[in-house]
């Protein structure tokens, strides 16, 4: 699946505005370095069925392979700006999902 493109999905509660506005400023650029693609965020999810979420904002961008989104996390940039994450944020969780692998 070395083709195929990952997904990240993150679940935090913003608990300090300012630390995590000095996040989301820096945060576009180093997902495009590392071609990432923003796609929604949800600051009120709705659950059809089961147990409710996680509270707070739920954040989806994408990479176009699992390499990039670990060399992504992994970039001591995007590691110093996440310290503005953990300053503002309760993070509940960091997942990445696999996707499908292109059809031919």
């Amino acid at each position: 699946m070395a083709d195929a493109p990952v997904y990240i999905v993150a679940n935090f509660i913003i608990e300090d505005a300012d630390e995590y506005r000095k996040y989301e400023k820096g945060f576009f650029p180093l997902l495009k370095r590392h071609g990432g693609e923003f796609l929604t965020y949800d600051d009120s999810t709705h659950t059809f069925e089961g147990p409710e979420p996680r509270d707070g904002r739920v954040v989806m961008f994408k990479f176009p392979s699992e390499a990039a989104a670990t060399e992504w996390y992994n970039d001591p940039d995007y590691q110093a700006l996440s310290e503005f994450r953990r300053g503002g944020t309760n993070l509940k969780f960091l997942t990445m999902v696999h996707g499908l692998p292109p059809r031919d």
